[in-house]
């Protein structure tokens, strides 16, 4: 366990546990793709997260002597097998492949991002399998939905970093070098568009190198992906209000006030529908607001998981 991990468990007051029973391999999907994923611990609690190539760095620390934790990659994801036409209604699939394939009978899950959707369709689709849910910066239950504008964060980029950085990587992208040289323009992409998942510009350091060693995350591969299918396919996804209402199980949903890419209301919206959830709000804190409030959100998640609300967690009028 690195030095950064070490500092900041005993900050937290969490424990380190320098030897740890780890497992990794790959589970077989529909149409052939093969999810990767990490196995951490042996304890009875389960605790699933998607998105583990960007999660797993920092939410290792949750470990404890009676936790299991469980990083993998969606499809077209990180290391996982490509699917340039993946669907929500297939990573819903994927998941329960992956909880058959390792043999778990109920589980708890985080979702990042759009994946805080996601867990909700799963908990939908696989109620006696969920035990409880952590939303982090969760997209909007309807595609487009308009938010006041004290809940949402409309600054630009070029207000973050240099007019000129963001003009060359236009420019780069208009001459075809994300086509040419894929990894080298993630690169240069990644020192930009970075500044968008952090509130204070201070903090961008702590978002590490980015991912653009695997092909999966290249802007030609992803960024095509999100326009011609996942955004498409959001913008006609409807979930019936009254089934998320209905969701018993306990939701921690948890959002950076200065959120760019999933507005700050849609945190609030998810809190104030679902059946059994609280709002965590990480003031000042952006999209990856795990990285510039590390104690208040891993140690909100840890009480969560211990059965307990955390205590700045708000439940919301319905």
């Amino acid at each position: 366990m690195n030095t950064r991990i070490l500092l900041l468990l005993a900050a937290m007051g969490l424990p380190a546990l320098e030897a740890q029973q780890r497992t990794s391999g790959f589970v077989p999907t529909a149409g052939g793709i093969q999810l990767y994923y990490e196995k951490i611990g042996a304890g009875p609690q389960v605790i699933i997260m998607p998105l583990g190539f960007i999660l797993q760095p920092d939410f290792e620390r949750l470990a404890s002597p009676g936790r299991t934790l469980i990083f993998y990659d969606q499809r077209n994801r990180g290391r996982s097998g490509a699917d340039p036409r993946a669907t929500l209604a297939a990573e819903v699939a994927d998941m329960e492949a992956l909880r058959a394939h390792l043999k778990v009978e109920r589980f708890s899950a985080i979702g990042y991002s759009y994946l805080g959707l996601m867990t909700i369709l799963y908990t939908l689709e696989h109620p006696s399998r969920v035990e409880r849910v952590v939303q982090i910066g969760p997209v909007p239950m309807k595609f487009g939905t308009e938010y006041p504008p004290e809940h949402r964060n409309q600054d630009s980029l070029e207000s973050l970093v240099s007019k000129a950085a963001v003009e060359e990587v236009l420019r780069l992208r208009q001459e075809g070098f994300h086509e040419k040289e894929p990894r080298a323009y993630c690169e240069k992409e990644w020192k930009v568009t970075r500044y968008r998942l952090v509130g204070d510009p201070a903090h961008v350091e702590k978002l590490g190198p980015g991912h653009c060693q695997f092909e999966n995350e290249w802007p030609i591969r992803a960024g095509k992906f999100w326009a011609e299918v996942r955004m498409k396919e959001m913008q006609n996804l409807v979930v019936p209000r009254d089934r998320i209402a209905a969701l018993k199980q306990p939701v921690l949903t948890i959002h950076g006030a200065k959120d760019r890419n999933a507005p700050y209301g849609s945190g609030r919206e998810w809190a104030a529908t679902l059946g059994n959830a609280r709002l965590l709000t990480v003031p000042g804190a952006a999209h990856q607001c795990w990285v510039e409030a590390p104690g208040l959100v891993l140690g909100a998640i840890d009480t969560f998981f211990k059965g307990n609300w955390p205590k700045q967690a708000a439940k919301l009028a319905k």
